[in-house]
């Protein structure tokens, strides 16, 4: 069993960073794969960035790579997702989940534990 919370959204103008935080629960954190989804109002639940289990290999979705960097502190129990030169569209709820198998890790129904999530809002 994981549990997890976001935390680190807020307001912010365009082109400004946001770091956002993802705190685990749980002493097996370092064996799962961990994503950040995001989820604006009217859309579908959509893949931010995922990180293998020891943070050797990442992922980004078309929309952020370059702009966002996903990490991880197994010894805090802890992955982040860096925001940088944010957009307006970039505005919805960000979601932490964990995958204890990491074979697909743009693919929501991998994830088994979930966060609360967290709003980011960019302002133009």
């Amino acid at each position: 069993q994981v549990q997890l919370v976001e935390s680190g959204g807020g307001l912010v103008q365009a082109g400004g960073s946001l770091r956002l935080s993802c705190a685990a629960s749980g002493r097996t954190f370092s064996s799962y794969a961990m994503g950040w989804f995001r989820q604006a109002p009217g859309k579908e639940r959509e893949f931010v960035a995922g990180i293998s289990w020891r943070g050797g290999s990442t992922y980004y979705g078309d929309s952020v790579a370059g702009r966002f960097t996903i990490s991880r502190d197994n010894a805090k129990n802890t992955v982040y997702l860096q925001m940088n030169n944010l957009k307006p569209e970039d505005t919805a709820v960000y979601y932490c989940a964990a995958d204890p198998r990491g074979l697909r890790v743009g693919v929501p129904s991998e994830y088994d534990y979930w966060g609360q999530g967290t709003q980011v809002t960019v302002s133009s």
